[in-house]
């Protein structure tokens, strides 16, 4: 099979295009022939070995795949044949990846499978910040930034089915447009100067109940001063590259909460949960109350520069890669 290397930490344009021997599949796990490997953020961050994950060397990056299980090891719960797709420890940029059974999700037969690999790390994501973290309510307002992004518009589409008040930033007015198609009642330009003052005139200046922020840097301090009293700052990540720090005596003024939101985690120790919650958003998709939105579809051989793209923000929505004799 063919996969891409990291033999040590390294730019993603330093990865080795590798042919490797098949792999079998140890105690729970089954391998997986791959339909399509999703990009994130985070695979730049554990190629150059920054992510709070560092898997030993050498390794295949990628965390999010879909596919069909080809061979099961003992003890996995997964049958030869199954439709499959999850979040990873690594691998995903590969024709094949043996992984453990229970990162590993059944997908319906009326979901395509290739796109279904957009939908663990961003939807996962999206429905722990706002159920599991935040505790939102239908009729409350959040705020969502990056929101053209893989997790935003996951986000914006999940706290529309939810029944919430979505308010989206996004940088440009096409990624504004893009918001608002897909649910997010009005959308700001967050390159403007004045975009924190259009979205507390939104709110006839009230503020919003909850902020979910994947970017950090300077836009978490303005978040902070949009939140309603009582309200919740769900962090995400740090795209913008700077980590925050939150001067406490803002949380107290107002009864803010500030709370880390790290779904790959969580899941990890609430399998049960976690299934119950992809169960729930494979039901919304069928129902069209949310519809991964797969911007790109780029060969497997793509991977540097597709990674490259997504970390200098040109694209939107979820980027796969799909292994050429891929169907």
């Amino acid at each position: 099979m063919n996969a891409w290397l990291v033999r040590d930490w390294c730019t993603p344009e330093q990865m080795q295009w590798t042919d490797l021997p098949l792999p079998e599949p140890g105690p729970g796990q089954v391998r997986i022939k791959i339909a399509a490997a999703a990009l994130n953020f985070l695979d730049t961050l554990m190629i150059g070995g920054r992510y709070q994950e560092r898997p030993p060397l050498p390794f295949a990056p990628g965390v999010e795949l879909s596919g069909t299980v080809d061979a099961v090891g003992t003890d996995a719960a997964l049958t030869v044949g199954d439709r499959v797709c999850g979040l990873v420890g690594h691998g995903a940029f590969a024709e094949y990846a043996c992984v453990d059974a229970g990162d590993l999700y059944r997908v319906p037969d009326a979901v395509d499978l290739v796109d279904a690999a957009a939908l663990p790390v961003v939807y996962g994501t999206a429905h722990h910040a706002l159920l599991e973290r935040g505790r939102l309510q239908a009729g409350e307002t959040l705020l969502v930034l990056a929101a053209a992004g893989g997790v935003g518009l996951a986000t914006v589409q999940l706290g529309r089915a939810l029944g919430l008040r979505v308010l989206a930033a996004a940088g440009g007015p096409d990624k504004c447009a893009l918001c608002l198609e897909h649910g997010a009642e009005q959308a700001v330009d967050y390159r403007e100067p004045t975009w924190a003052e259009q979205v507390k005139a939104a709110t006839d200046g009230r503020g919003v109940d909850a902020v979910l922020d994947p970017v950090g840097g300077d836009y978490t301090g303005q978040a902070l001063r949009l939140l309603a009293f009582g309200g919740r700052l769900l962090i995400v990540g740090f795209a913008a590259g700077a980590i925050p720090e939150i001067p406490a005596n803002r949380l107290l003024l107002k009864d803010l909460s500030a709370l880390g939101v790290i779904w790959g985690a969580w899941r990890r120790r609430n399998r049960p949960a976690a299934a119950v919650q992809m169960a729930t958003l494979f039901e919304l998709w069928r129902q069209g109350a949310i519809a991964p939105l797969v911007s790109e579809r780029r060969p497997l051989r793509d991977a540097p520069q597709a990674i490259a793209d997504l970390g200098a923000r040109r694209t939107t929505g979820k980027v796969l890669l799909i292994p050429e004799d891929t169907k």
